[in-house]
């Protein structure tokens, strides 16, 4: 009797520890169903996180592009003299807008150009593409910094219009210009019209530059055309620097002593 008694407690006892430590088959269907569901919810989630994210993203920059070339404007508008509240918004607004459309034309001009890399055409057609790509982009700049111009001209002089131009290039027109004729004060009229006109039609091109860098290198190439002018004239460019810096540094000195 007490054998048949401790089988008995011994097959409860099973029983009740398979109850406990299995699951069923609709318990475990359940379970997994559940999970599933996390599972797909979660990456609904991750999902529409990602797709709106990128809206977001890009308006911000936007806003951010915005604000950084009004500030840019307003610093160049600013030096104007405009007491006109209309205009001076006007020419505001303007010179903003010009910073947008050259930053869009100068992007759209990127994007192709990298297209035209992944292409799997001979070197020949890629050429081709590159070159219709840069007339595109030349006439597009060009249409634009005529507009601009034409705009500007209904609400500023012509000396307001050369502060704009040249708060557009970093001063570089006027400074470059004023560094040749102090590096070379023998400058015949002639010559120097030749450099002021060279550098002034490099401050046009580099208008429609879309960065610092490239205007810059805008202005590079042209004083390079320069330099090469005034050695066939006869100048040792390299000498006629180093006698340049040479002055720069007594006058500082000099103006150093009177200050003391």
């Amino acid at each position: 009797m007490k054998q048949v008694l401790l089988a008995n407690n011994d097959i409860s006892y099973k029983k009740a520890f398979i109850a406990e430590t299995s699951i069923s088959f609709p318990s475990f269907f359940f379970t997994l169903s559940s999970f599933l569901r996390i599972l797909l919810l979660t990456a609904a989630a991750i999902f529409c996180l990602q797709v709106y994210a990128q809206p977001v993203d890009a308006m911000q920059k936007e806003a951010e592009y915005k604000k950084v070339i009004t500030e840019r404007a307003a610093k160049i508008v600013s030096t104007l003299g405009l007491t006109d509240s209309g205009k001076y918004d006007k020419v505001l607004n303007e010179l903003v807008g010009q910073y947008a459309r050259l930053n869009a034309v100068h992007e759209q001009s990127k994007a192709a150009m990298a297209e035209i890399s992944t292409q799997s055409v001979s070197g020949e057609e890629r050429a081709a593409s590159i070159k219709r790509l840069e007339e595109k982009k030349s006439s597009q700049l060009l249409q634009l910094h005529s507009g601009f111009i034409a705009h500007l001209k209904e609400s500023l002089t012509e000396d307001q219009l050369e502060k704009v131009k040249d708060g557009m290039t970093y001063r570089v027109f006027p400074i470059t210009y004023g560094a040749y004729l102090d590096m070379l004060p023998n400058l015949s009229p002639e010559q120097k019209d030749k450099i002021y006109n060279w550098l002034k039609e490099a401050r046009e091109l580099a208008m429609d530059e879309g960065s610092s860098d490239d205007k810059h290198k805008v202005f590079g190439k042209y004083k390079g055309k320069i330099n090469n002018y005034l050695s066939a004239a006869g100048y040792d460019m390299k000498k006629e620097g180093e006698e340049w810096q040479k002055r720069i540094k007594e006058r500082e000195a000099a103006k150093k002593r009177s200050m003391q």
